[in-house]
């Protein structure tokens, strides 16, 4: 459609929404938060690659790294990293239940959304619960 014009007596209207009038909803939510989650955990990997590649480099390459990865900060990052792979894991899920045509309601999907997010968190401290 190059070059269309629309005449001028017509509503000048958005192609899309536009976040003046877009309420975000929680499929919305959870879709970003999904692509966020991959590339916090991609994050968290290039973290433990470098203490890996540190370990192999010397020994004050490996004490660096080995302080600011067992550091409350590394601690933080790796917490939110697990948080991630199990968020992201339970998203997968979802959308696979989505893919083969099932929850696509608005009610069962926000069900779906939630039971990722609580889900989610619960494993997470599982996790941490049996690690320690």
């Amino acid at each position: 459609m190059a070059d269309a014009k629309r005449p001028p007596t017509a509503m000048q209207r958005p192609l899309s929404p536009h976040l003046q009038i877009y309420r975000p909803q929680l499929t919305s939510f959870t879709s970003i938060l999904t692509r966020i989650t991959g590339n916090g955990v991609i994050v968290a990997v290039m973290l433990a690659v470098w203490w890996l590649l540190a370990a192999s480099a010397s020994d004050s390459d490996f004490a660096l790294a080995d302080a600011v990865l067992t550091s409350w900060f590394g601690d933080l990052v790796f917490t939110l990293a697990l948080w991630a792979i199990w968020y992201h894991f339970l998203a997968g899920l979802r959308h696979l239940y989505f893919d083969a045509g099932h929850g696509l309601e608005v009610a069962t999907a926000e069900k779906l959304g939630w039971a990722c997010i609580t889900l989610s968190v619960v494993l997470t401290v599982i996790t941490i619960l049996l690690v320690q």
